[in-house]
């Protein structure tokens, strides 16, 4: 710890960008200093966030029981509220606020209390609960205490850092580590996935949504999730960079409520040694095109398939979601630098990032009440739906968005794909309705689910 509280008189007078300016402690004065300057500086940006929300729990008296509860599934449910407690960032002096969105996610209600114990009520602008990110504004808020954020494509292994947060609801608490790793990708915990900073720096329940800050007090991450067996912390935990949460506030500023994407409309994967080997690479490394959609922007630029992408601005890309990072990272509106390998030769190419487009009009359809499957809602599937949906980019056809009661009834479900009814194909969601009306008393629906194809069949 003397050590480690040394390093920091050299971080401090000079930025941490580079390794040429870090140096060993010259002085017993340099010895002798420690973070309280830095958490003055920083804590009172940190905020605990208490969330209610209400849940539907099954009356079932079975409900825990594995054997029964199957059986008894009708009982219905009762409302129940549900309280979690986590922490927050202020991000501006008018109240924006990062926080995870398992903290907050479909809360009812927010609360929001600052280390000076001043109380705020506040509301969801943003939230994704793929990549377990929401920003909330704090109501009637004005002159607040905030971080600025630090560019995390800046950070390095190493860096001395804090987390700031509430860990079990004891109070604001700050514990120190370093940067453990870089571009953690797909070893998160909960919903999130892509690209993750690690730390040694210990995180606990109730962290969540709170500050990883450099020596500088700048945000470089949210502490989102701990990797443990015991459900304490082992020293291996995970921040979401802070060069992603500026998107989701550059998108929440500009009035979207949920985050946008860009669409890279293809179908990748990692590149390994056998892989490698077989395109004639040196070594592995990269993402391999497998599929592309024909209205790809990559097509567009002039990748095809069994192309290899190798970085993205310059970062380079190992997993599909850490292309989709950096993607995200770039923006929508903006153009992406990619290197790449086509035919053993390295190219480069400008990309748009661009919203998966909403054409052909997905002309979203709900059967009346006198239809064969009242409340049935479909779409026609395009690039838009298919992100939306997360379904493969070859699909065509028609999407079960809803299947209404009747539908579920019959073995329909949301996401589902409808091919044919009665032998006759599918390719609208006009062609369903004509279909089902023209059909007579014995119905068969040709569905596919996953990679399994259905053929549903009942009266009416």
């Amino acid at each position: 710890m003397i050590l480690r509280a040394a390093l920091i008189l050299s971080l401090l007078l000079s930025p941490v960008v580079a390794t040429a300016d870090t140096r060993v402690p010259a002085s017993q004065l340099e010895i002798n200093l420690s973070f309280v300057p830095l958490v003055k500086q920083a804590a009172p940006a940190v905020v605990n966030i208490y969330a209610r929300r209400i849940v539907q729990q099954s009356v079932s008296p079975f409900r825990d029981d594995p054997v029964f509860r199957g059986l008894f599934r009708d009982f219905g449910t009762r409302p129940r509220v549900q309280n979690s407690l986590g922490s927050g960032v202020i991000l501006s002096d008018d109240g924006i606020v990062v926080s995870n969105y398992h903290v907050v996610g479909q809360a009812t209600d927010i609360r929001v209390v600052l280390k000076d114990r001043r109380e705020y009520e506040a509301t969801v602008l943003l939230g994704d609960e793929e990549a377990d990110l929401a920003i909330l504004q704090l109501n009637e808020a004005k002159d607040m205490p905030h971080l600025s954020l630090r560019d995390s494509e800046t950070v390095e292994v190493g860096e001395l850092v804090l987390a700031i947060g509430n860990p079990f609801g004891v109070g604001q608490t700050v514990t120190s580590g370093i940067v453990s790793g870089l571009a953690r990708s797909g070893t998160a915990t909960g919903n999130a996935r892509g690209y993750f900073l690690q730390t040694d720096a210990p995180i606990n329940p109730g962290n969540s949504g709170g500050a990883l800050v450099d020596v500088q007090g700048r945000l470089i991450g949210v502490n989102t999730s701990i990797l443990t067996r015991s459900g304490g912390s082992n020293g291996i935990g995970f921040a979401i960079p802070s060069a992603l949460v500026g998107q989701f506030v550059e998108q929440a500023q500009q009035g979207f409520d949920s985050f946008q994407r860009p669409w890279a409309g293809m179908n990748a994967q990692p590149v390994d040694g056998d892989l490698s080997e077989g395109l004639g690479l040196e070594a592995p490394g990269g993402v391999l095109i497998s599929q592309l959609h024909p209205d790809s922007p990559f097509r567009a630029a002039g990748l095809g398939v069994s192309d290899v992408v190798l970085a993205v601005d310059g970062q380079p890309v190992n997993t599909p979601p850490e292309m989709l990072y950096r993607m995200s990272v770039r923006g929508i509106g903006h153009e992406a630098v990619i290197d790449y390998v086509s035919r053993g030769k390295p190219r480069q190419a400008k990309v748009p990032m661009i919203l998966p487009p909403d054409q052909p009009n997905r002309q979203e359809t709900r059967l009346g009440d006198r239809d064969v499957l009242p409340g049935l809602t479909l779409a026609r599937i395009n690039p838009a739906v298919t992100s939306e949906y997360k379904l493969p980019i070859e699909l065509q056809g028609v999407v079960v968005l809803d299947p209404g009661p009747y539908g579920a009834r019959v073995g329909l479900q949301a996401g589902d794909i409808l091919h044919s009814v009665n032998g006759q194909d599918i390719t609208t969601p006009k062609d369903v309705a004509r279909a089902l009306k023209r059909a007579g008393k014995r119905i068969q629906i040709e569905a596919q689910r996953g990679n399994r194809r259905l053929f549903l069949r009942f009266r009416t």
